[in-house]
């Protein structure tokens, strides 16, 4: 063998990169077509098109709006509160033409009010962001004991853990 072919033999042959331009090209035009597939609705589509400024959220009358207030709560947190307290006061917002029925039925909006809170963990209580849950769910179960389309929102006037 000569010195030059021991050379040739030494050095690496040099990859091509086409395969590699070749996938980056690829993948941009998959992700391209992937978005503009989804902003123009054809997958994951709702049957209209995108909106360029969303609406804004309609106002509700308040001159229909009718208010029904809870009793007041005061709940003992159990246990593992040591000698804490809770108290809870709310106010319903109710359909226009059922404050009658809806007060009919305070008693059992106030029982399912003291057993949903006295069944929540203090730890729960003391998180800044579970107002938001538990006031959707209390709303569900006065929703559940006064029927669908009676009341409308549940506004938490105080929230006190003491």
């Amino acid at each position: 063998m000569s010195e030059t072919d021991e050379i040739e033999e030494e050095l690496p042959k040099k990859r091509s990169k086409l395969p590699l331009i070749l996938g980056f090209v690829l993948a941009l035009a998959g992700g391209g077509g992937g978005f503009f597939a989804v902003q123009s609705g054809l997958v994951f589509g709702n049957d209209k098109p995108a909106e360029v400024a969303p609406e804004a959220p309609a106002v509700p009358d308040m001159k229909t709006a009718k208010f029904l207030a809870v009793d007041p709560l005061v709940i003992s947190l159990g246990p593992g509160g040591g000698n804490s307290h809770l108290r809870f006061r709310a106010q319903l917002e109710v359909a226009p033409g059922q404050e009658e029925y809806v007060a009919a039925l305070m008693p059992r909006v106030v029982d399912v009010l003291n057993s949903y809170l006295r069944a929540v963990e203090l730890r729960d209580l003391e998180n800044p962001s579970a107002l938001v849950r538990l006031r959707a769910q209390m709303l569900r179960r006065v929703q559940v004991v006064v029927g669908d389309g009676r009341v409308k929102d549940l506004l938490v006037m105080e929230f006190v853990l003491s």
